[in-house]
């Protein structure tokens, strides 16, 4: 059964860190890109960033470039998502997903359509 399941998130003061992680079962997560996506209340998806399969490249959504960064290990089947600064306008359900192929991303993330896979999403609240 093909499984991501996203852990880590939680209520946060504004400026701490957190880390999220997402577990994929049932697939080989080495041939798959991985993104990230986000959800407030009220709003539509938005993408955070993603990996590649391959060369290791990372793309950012404008709002989290130099605060967000993802990694992988893929020995262990997951991808992480390491939030640094978090502000009050982080807050939002935090989803993983996964796309075949998607080797490098330098150019940009692949279109949110094309992720084949998803987690359930772990919500993650900043606030004083």
């Amino acid at each position: 059964q093909v499984q991501l399941v996203e852990s880590g998130g939680g209520l946060v003061q504004p400026g701490v860190s957190l880390r999220l992680s997402c577990a994929a079962s049932g697939f080989t997560l080495d041939y798959y890109g991985v993104g990230w996506f986000r959800q407030a209340p009220g709003k539509e998806r938005e993408e955070v960033g993603c990996m590649s399969s391959r060369d290791g490249s990372t793309y950012y959504a404008d709002s989290v470039w130099g605060r967000f960064t993802i990694s992988r290990d893929n020995a262990k089947r997951t991808t992480y998502l390491q939030m640094n600064s978090l502000k009050p306008e982080d807050t939002a359900v935090y989803y993983c997903a996964a796309v075949l192929g998607a080797e490098s991303v330098l150019g940009g993330c692949p279109p949110i359509f094309t992720y084949e896979y998803w987690g359930r999403g772990t919500q993650v609240t900043v606030s004083s």
